[in-house]
């Protein structure tokens, strides 16, 4: 078998030896089919035809091609290409949370209304808050040569990007801020909107608030249980650990977290959900201890059906479709050539009272 070469001999415009070391990537750069030739000990068109699945090659040299693929982490970028070559395939990637939520729905929709004006195809998938999934993703999207990506990260470290980003990827964060990578980013004002949710429930006469957030891995619940605290505190209010919850996934975990509170010796008179499906499973545990009438709530995140509860839902409203036009159109001007530091658009959030929220505290 040909030996593996750790250096590659290159001969400059005068014949002379260049001892340049070939065979890896500088620091913080990808590894490219060049790296991986050097590696090999074959030529470009061998490297090319292996990554590319194209006959031709020896099962011994695949196999030598395809190890020094593996030792040096080399994925197959035609995106980067692309960019270079000053094409583009007209198609951007929407990775959200999860599709089948309100929110994440109305923020796709948004998108792909503004991306159909510059004719532009959105493909879309939900991460469920798993971190590899968002990594696969991420690689298949990139693979499938999309120009740019709109993401709500589940990893709490995008730097695994850089690659990415170096070789031309476009890249914007929505809902959530990007962490140890510079890229633009559209949010909304969480711990304020959280705040209004406290103050509103504190002018209704409420002084005992429970307060259930999504995985404090999330910065917006991180956040809105920032608000909750420090509206309580602006209000004279102690936090009592008893009446914070945090990592609820489902309505039905969500439920059992506000019927644990309401068995408390001094229990809760209202609640403030940081999630849709957190105001859910709230909901259905008031309706099951038929206080529904009796124990005010005020979720974070509006949907479908909040008007038409009994009461109907008080909730924070973010404007998920605004978050998806402004996400988009940052998204579209990079790619558009757009050059600059990264920005951050923070858009405000609104308090829509329907009933649950304003029933009154203890006199």
């Amino acid at each position: 078998m040909p030996r593996i070469c750790d250096i590659v001999v290159i001969m400059d415009a005068d014949g002379e030896a260049d001892g340049r070391r070939r065979d890896r990537p500088e620091a913080g750069r990808r590894a490219t089919m060049q790296h991986v030739a050097a590696l090999a000990n074959v030529s470009l068109k061998t490297v090319s035809r292996v990554v590319n699945g194209e006959p031709g090659v020896s099962p011994e040299l695949s196999r030598q091609v395809l190890d020094a693929v593996e030792r040096l982490g080399f994925r197959r970028n035609l995106t980067a290409s692309n960019l270079r070559r000053g094409q583009r395939t007209a198609s951007i990637g929407v990775l959200v949370q999860d599709l089948s939520n309100d929110f994440c729905g109305d923020l796709l929709r948004a998108v792909e209304e503004r991306a159909r004006e510059r004719d532009v195809v959105v493909m879309s998938a939900s991460l469920d808050d798993e971190p590899d999934r968002e990594r696969d993703l991420v690689t298949g999207l990139v693979h499938r040569r999309c120009d740019g990506l709109v993401l709500m990260p589940a990893s709490v470290d995008q730097s695994y990007l850089l690659p990415e980003l170096l070789a031309g990827l476009k890249v914007v964060m929505v809902d959530r801020p990007p962490t140890n990578i510079a890229v633009d980013s559209v949010t909304v004002d969480n711990r304020g909107g959280a705040e209004h949710a406290i103050e509103h429930l504190v002018r209704h006469g409420h002084r005992r608030i429970g307060c259930l957030v999504d995985s404090l891995a999330i910065p917006t619940a991180v956040e809105r249980l920032a608000g909750c605290r420090a509206a309580l505190g602006r209000a004279g209010l102690s936090v009592d650990p008893a009446l914070e919850h945090s990592g609820d996934r489902t309505a039905d975990e969500a439920a059992d977290a506000v019927t644990a509170m309401l068995d408390l010796p001094d229990p809760p008179t209202a609640f403030f959900c940081g999630r849709n499906v957190i105001s859910v499973g709230a909901v259905r545990a008031l309706r099951n201890r038929q206080l529904q009438h009796r124990v005010a709530l005020v979720g974070f995140d509006d949907f479908a059906t909040a008007d038409l509860l009994e009461p109907g839902l008080t909730t924070v409203r973010q404007d998920a479709r605004a978050e998806g036009r402004q996400a988009v159109d940052l998204l579209l001007g990079r790619l558009d050539g757009h050059d600059g530091p990264a920005r951050s658009v923070v858009l405000p959030t609104e308090l829509v009272a329907r009933g649950s929220g304003e029933l009154p505290g203890p006199a």
